[in-house]
């Protein structure tokens, strides 16, 4: 149990927390929440250990095991990313050793009537009962399991870390976090670094996992779909709600709601008895009454209100300039990556339009191109085709990893002023204001700052410049709810165009008129905002849709042939035709459409099914096989848990035995794995 006792902290001279106490049970669900700077991370920091409060405590039952993940800051060099996820279990792997050098031994060994060799089987017998305890036989699959859970693939397995991104190496850090299964899970907001394939499921596994969990995190849905209860840090203290976060803001309301009702109901109570006593303070035949009244208005204990934080940012962009009909046009845009170019192609021959005014989502998963494409619009990255930016266009960036790029011995203030020019430099203030930093707060370093300031600044920065084309690659990233919402909002009243890169559906959900989904290198279009986009899949959810692509082939089994094809035909009734003409002031006639990908042949279309239908074959086979496999190494696994099993005369042989079954169940999940791959690239 992890119990917090009288938290007092203090920064730059202002309590974080002053004087709060709660309690973490085994099993708890615990979101975090509050604006940012409000000391979510600091708090994380203390439960983890990694922190020391400077009055109170936090008690932690004997033997207590946890897991934190932190915002960022995690690098791993010099290992594959299997080995250093399997860093996880390094004292199975050292008793995986010890056994397999004592099973050496002892059939090396011929004094089996010796004292040494009695001496041995015992420590062999420990040794295993010790691994089945750490479950050291499932090591190898554990890992792989969480690992492509989390979005890796199997040939990411075996590259090196030092390739990876922070965001990337983030996932490995989770992923032996998982692999640990601690008594409490910490994590600092996990879904800035996930697509939503991964982020499904990791919520399948939070929701089943036997430990404690604790996160903070400013999606609502992951948060809902986890949490059940929200601790709340409001200016230096912690409410506590046995809700999830959609419940706990109507409770939040309903709370002060009756608070205020009981607290105006009170103050009219006083009011009376001391307008009773005023009025008869000086008149004999009342003097027992009035001081009746006295010393009941002295006993009444006073509501109080609680301090409703309702600081956050209120800003809107400038007027946009007025640009030209067609604002950005692609013409067969084709990227690759690395020296073997075809197998590293992530987009290949896209073509994309849009006009004044629109507000596009990018959605799909990590990998498939969104960022890329947003950069090469842009003019930031090179590609094969023809990119044209229309007449008058004026482009705000605004980068996933923007806020990294900010220059960490600057100041706040100086980061604006070295960006503002002409009368901006007179609003510069006014600017910071908006964004909540306001006073001393100016002068703080950027290393210093939490993400989330760092993000309001560089959005701060972004104003700076009156823009017409507004590309945002995941602007949500580190802002708190009310962050969020206000920047949809000021989103909703510019007058320009807008391209936005996101995964989070409450943010998109009513902000643009237009959804363009990535997949397998290919764009294409949807209408409407993001819910008019998940009716016309046929999902209730976005992160089903990233679900889709790895369970196709088991949905269509469990939903039958009909639904198939009604999946068909809806999908080419809702698919806009090729070659749309649009008009343009500057261009002629123009491709505005997306491009799905290039039909296959009838003949071409029969193949691939035949060769999908022989590896699920092979793949059903195969998991028969494995099913068969578990059960004998199974059972001989609680063979060797009996107390006479390395006395029986037969030892060596059965060693050898389970040593050659444990190495053939190895070989058939290697198989397993890669009969998945082949299917995924079927379309299976």
């Amino acid at each position: 149990m992890l119990t917090v006792s009288s938290l007092s902290i203090q920064f730059g001279g202002t309590f974080l927390f002053d004087d709060v106490s709660f309690m973490i049970q085994p099993r708890d669900r615990v979101g975090l929440v509050g604006k940012n700077g409000a000391g979510k991370s600091t708090l994380m920091k203390i439960l983890a250990g990694l922190q020391e409060p400077e009055e109170g405590k936090v008690h932690r039952s004997n033997g207590l095991t946890i897991g934190y993940l932190p915002q960022d800051g995690i690098t791993q060099a010099g290992r594959t990313v299997y080995d250093e996820a399997i860093t996880a279990f390094a004292e199975a792997l050292a008793l995986e050793e010890r056994i397999h050098a004592l099973s050496d031994e002892l059939t090396r060994r011929t004094d089996s009537d010796s004292e040494a060799y009695t001496k041995l089987i015992h420590e062999l017998s420990d040794a295993n009962d010790h691994f089945a305890r750490l479950d050291g036989f499932q090591t190898r699959g554990q890992v792989e399991r969480i690992l492509i859970g989390l979005g890796f693939t199997q040939q990411d397995l075996e590259r090196l870390t030092d390739e990876f991104s922070g965001g990337w190496q983030m996932r490995i850090e989770l992923a032996k976090i998982l692999l640990r299964k601690p008594d409490y899970i910490l994590l600092d907001e996990p879904t800035n670094h996930l697509d939503i394939e991964s982020l499904t499921w990791l919520e399948d596994f939070l929701q089943n996992y036997d430990g404690a969990v604790v996160m903070i995190s400013h999606d609502r849905a992951f948060l809902d779909a986890i949490t059940r209860r929200t601790l709340e840090i409001s200016l230096a203290e912690i409410h506590d709600y046995p809700a999830s976060y959609s419940r706990y803001v109507e409770m939040r309301q309903e709370r002060r709601e009756q608070q205020m009702a009981a607290y105006k109901n009170q103050q009219k109570q006083i009011a009376d008895t001391e307008k009773f006593i005023e009025r008869f303070r000086y008149k004999a035949t009342k003097a027992v009454q009035v001081q009746s009244r006295i010393k009941q208005l002295d006993k009444v204990e006073r509501i109080e209100i609680d301090e409703e934080d309702t600081a956050s940012v209120h800003f809107r962009f400038p007027e946009a300039p007025r640009s030209g009909r067609v604002v950005f046009e692609a013409e067969n845009v084709v990227k690759k990556y690395g020296e073997n170019a075809e197998e590293k192609t992530i987009l290949r021959g896209v073509n994309f339009a849009i006009e004044r005014g629109e507000k596009v989502a990018f959605v799909g998963k990590n990998g498939e191109g969104k960022s890329t494409f947003s950069k090469i619009l842009m003019g930031k990255e090179n590609a094969e085709g023809q990119v044209i930016i229309g007449h008058n266009v004026s482009i705000g960036y605004y980068a996933q990893h923007q806020a990294e790029m900010l220059d960490p011995n600057a100041t706040v203030l100086d980061i604006i002023d070295r960006a503002a020019t002409g009368e901006m430099r007179t609003k510069i203030r006014d600017l910071l204001g908006a964004f909540l930093f306001s006073g001393d707060a100016v002068e703080k370093k950027v290393k210093v700052l939490s993400g989330g300031e760092k993000s309001r600044l560089a959005l701060a920065k972004l104003l700076l410049e009156p823009v017409n084309a507004l590309i945002l690659d995941e602007p949500t990233n580190h802002l708190d709810m009310r962050s969020k919402d206000v920047l949809k909002k000021a989103l909703l009243d510019y007058n320009g165009s807008v391209i936005v890169v996101s995964h989070d559906r409450d943010f998109l959900q009513g902000l643009t008129n237009k959804v363009v989904e990535f997949r397998g290198g290919y764009l294409k279009e949807y209408d409407g905002d993001i819910y008019e986009f998940l009716r016309l899949k046929n999902l209730d959810s976005l992160k089903e849709l990233e679900a889709k692509d790895k369970g196709k082939g088991r949905e269509e089994k469990a939903e039958g042939k009909g639904q198939k094809d009604e999946g068909k035909s809806e999908e080419k009734s809702t698919e806009k035709p090729a070659n749309t003409t649009l008009p343009s002031e500057q261009l002629s006639t123009q491709n505005s459409t997306l491009n799905a990908a290039p039909p296959l042949d009838r003949e071409e279309k029969k193949r691939l099914q035949r060769e999908a239908r022989r590896v699920e074959r092979q793949i059903e086979e195969c998991e028969k096989h494995i099913a068969t496999l578990e059960g004998e190494v199974g059972k001989m696994d609680e063979a060797m848990n009996a107390p006479d099993f390395y006395t029986a005369p037969n030892l060596k042989e059965t060693l050898a035995k389970h040593e050659a079954k444990r190495k053939e169940l190895e070989a058939k999940m290697e198989e397993w794995s890669a009969l998945q791959e082949e299917l995924a690239g079927l379309g299976g």
